[in-house]
Formats: structure tokens, C-alpha cells, sequence
């Protein structure tokens, strides 16, 4: 029998100043039997600091091989924006890239070598595509105070996150590196 995703529950206030976004939230997340903690929380992170009107999580998860992990669309349906989390491979994102009109990475492992696996390799306007990382500090953290059931208020400055997940304060900066 295989195992199933376990369902996880987030009651997320977003206060992104550096974007004028103010929300409050409520998302489940499905995490994947083979799926990390970590990656399950980079997504979340990823899903906050792309928020707009249209974004999702893939249906698929991990496990979805012609989705990113979180996606926009706009009110056509059409994909405008590609968000991979982790260590995606250089195929993937190029598809994604041209797929989208904007493509991101987000990762919770060592930049550099998630860059160093994509360097040289042919991927659609790789120069505009950013990858995102934090803090291993931070996200160990974060993961040890994750539940099933999650409150979070998460508040961005000058891509410096303030988070309180289940009464744990924590913050940390969010890094850009470039591809190209």
C-alpha cells in the first residue's frame, strides 16, 4: 500500500512591505510521503513572497514533472510565472522559462552548488532568473517549530524576513544569486 500526503494546515498573515502585499491566508499543503520539510517550507516561503492574484501550488507536488512547484497564472489561464523550489534541473527550468513570462528559483540547499549544477547548461534567459536562498540556520528552525496545524505571521522588509511560526520568532535575509 503506498503511503499517502500528509496534510498540513497554515493561517498565514503576509505583510510584504517591500511589495505592498497584506493578506491574511489559509493554505494546506500536502506533503508528499518522499518530500522534506524543508522543501515543504521553502515552498510555503516561495508561495508568500510570489503572492499575487492567480498563484498556486502544482497539483502535484514533488512528484509533478510538467509543474513547478508553485505557479501564477493570469485570468486566461495562461502560466506567467514558473517558481521551482530546491535544486531543480537545468531542463525543467529552460521549459519553465520559456513557458512563463518569469521564472524563479527558491532554494533551502547551498546556492552555490544548486548553481554550480545549472552553470553551462541551456536555460532559457537564464540571466533574468533569480535564485533565492536562506539561511540553513533559519530554515532548521523553522522546521523544528512546524506542526500540523500552523499560525504564521510572516512580514518582509527590505527582503528581510520577520517570522513567527507557532510562537517561534525567527528572521533571516533572503539572498539573490543569478545564473547567468
Amino acid at each position: 500500500m503506498a503511503l499517502s500526503a500528509t496534510l498540513h494546515n497554515f493561517a498565514v498573515q503576509l505583510a510584504d512591505v517591500d511589495r505592498d502585499v497584506y493578506q491574511d491566508l489559509e493554505l494546506r499543503i500536502a506533503r508528499h510521503p518522499s518530500e522534506t520539510a524543508e522543501y515543504m517550507l521553502t515552498r510555503l516561503l516561495a508561495y508568500c513572497l510570489e503572492y499575487q492574484d492567480g498563484i498556486a501550488f502544482s497539483d502535484g507536488g514533488i512528484s509533478a514533472t510538467d509543474e513547478p512547484a508553485v505557479l501564477v497564472r493570469d485570468l486566461t489561464g495562461r502560466l506567467t510565472a514558473w517558481i521551482e523550489v530546491g535544486a531543480p534541473d537545468a531542463e525543467r527550468l529552460h521549459r519553465g522559462s520559456k513557458l512563463a513570462g518569469r521564472a524563479a528559483v527558491y532554494t533551502h540547499r547551498d546556492p552555490t552548488k544548486v548553481l554550480a549544477q545549472l552553470a553551462g547548461k541551456r536555460i532559457h534567459r537564464a540571466e533574468a532568473i533569480p535564485v533565492y536562498s536562506f539561511d540553513r540556520d533559519f530554515i532548521d528552525a523553522a522546521v523544528a517549530a512546524l506542526g500540523r496545524r500552523n499560525t504564521m505571521t510572516l512580514s518582509v522588509t527590505e527582503r528581510l524576513l520577520y517570522v513567527d511560526l507557532n510562537g517561534t520568532s525567527l528572521s533571516a535575509s533572503v539572498d539573490e544569486h543569478r545564473l547567468g
